[in-house]
């Protein structure tokens, strides 16, 4: 590390790239995705991965935890799953006749909602408000969930049967949903080759703790946006609202949350954070991940085979791209 990049950085013993390089050690062939994740764990949002089973969603959920170094819990939902099987509850005490509170699996820097569209509503539910406010409710009494708080959910888009669709007001807590897709044949092999080797999520390393995440979290929320840059993301969302196939598009949240997975972006994409500024390409890059899944597309539009993500790729065509100047804020 040069004297600069240590005056700017400061103690921290690690990059934001180390997790992306650790992490595709055992999620093979998808460096995409991968920084895609890393980059909502830096923007302290929630990550979506939708896909068919035996993609690696759960794979690559377990490696961000596993290489992140804090704690983690694990809940496979199911249609019996109940609320305070996630949240916890209050149980009395035999021994002292008081009433003690039991924490559930939310309380961990990273919980995985697996299949989260098995259970039903009230219990999905559950999640709503710790993803938004870092709280849970039980008994009218607020308890704060460990920070950094990070949900990655994954669900299967195709075995329709005993699932419940999530609805918008859930879909919008996710900061991000991704797509991993099969593997070409040559990193198949590899992934094949590297379990006969032993790099699997098993024998994966923990390259960061809970403190180092705090600060690159801080310090992508510091990443400078400039005003044209800003403008670009409200027009972009503007058009999703106008655009003749949807019916609700980008919310302010979803303008919100574009930006600062931008400025997640540009800070794993740049460690020198003295220089690092967030880029109408860091926008582009992330406008589907982020603003997809948060169009309600017109009945016309789904039968006309229109997807969220065509309309998301339209709006990208008809937003004009601002030039790098522009005053820094």
């Amino acid at each position: 590390m040069h004297y600069r990049e240590k005056e700017l950085w400061g103690d921290l013993p690690v990059y934001p790239r180390t997790l992306v390089e650790v992490i595709s050690e055992v999620v093979v062939g998808k460096p995409a995705a991968v920084e895609l994740a890393v980059t909502c764990l830096l923007a302290e949002g929630h990550l979506l991965i939708e896909d068919v089973p035996g993609t690696g969603k759960t794979t690559l959920a377990r490696a961000v935890a596993t290489a992140l170094g804090a704690r983690w819990k694990r809940i496979q939902f199911t249609p019996d799953l109940l609320p305070a099987d996630i949240t916890g509850t209050t149980m009395l005490d035999q021994k002292s006749g008081l009433f003690t509170f039991h924490e559930g699996p939310v309380f961990a820097n990273v919980v995985i909602a697996d299949e989260i569209n098995r259970a039903s509503p009230k219990t999905q539910s559950a999640l709503l408000e710790v993803m938004g406010e870092r709280t849970v409710t039980v008994d009218g009494e607020p308890r704060h969930v460990p920070r950094p708080f990070f949900v990655i959910a994954t669900q299967n888009p195709v075995d329709m049967e005993g699932t419940y669709s999530l609805p918008e007001a859930q879909l919008d807590r996710f900061l991000m949903r991704i797509s991993l897709g099969h593997l070409d044949p040559e990193d198949e092999l590899a992934v094949i080759q590297g379990h006969q080797a032993g790099r699997t999520v098993e024998h994966l390393r923990p390259v960061m703790d809970v403190r180092t995440a705090e600060q690159l979290i801080a310090m992508a929320s510091q990443v400078r946006v400039s005003d044209a840059l800003a403008r670009y993301a409200v027009a972009l969302s503007a058009v999703t609202r106008r655009h003749p196939h949807v019916r609700h598009g980008a919310s302010t949240r979803a303008t919100l949350a574009l930006v600062r997975a931008a400025r997640a972006r540009a800070l794993l994409r740049n460690p020198d954070f003295g220089t690092a500024y967030a880029t109408a390409d860091d926008v582009q890059s992330l406008a589907l991940p982020v603003l997809a899944h948060r169009l309600v597309l017109t009945p016309q539009a789904e039968l006309e085979g229109v997807s969220q993500q065509d309309v998301v790729r339209d709006a990208l065509r008809r937003t004009p791209v601002p030039d790098t100047a522009g005053s820094w804020r």
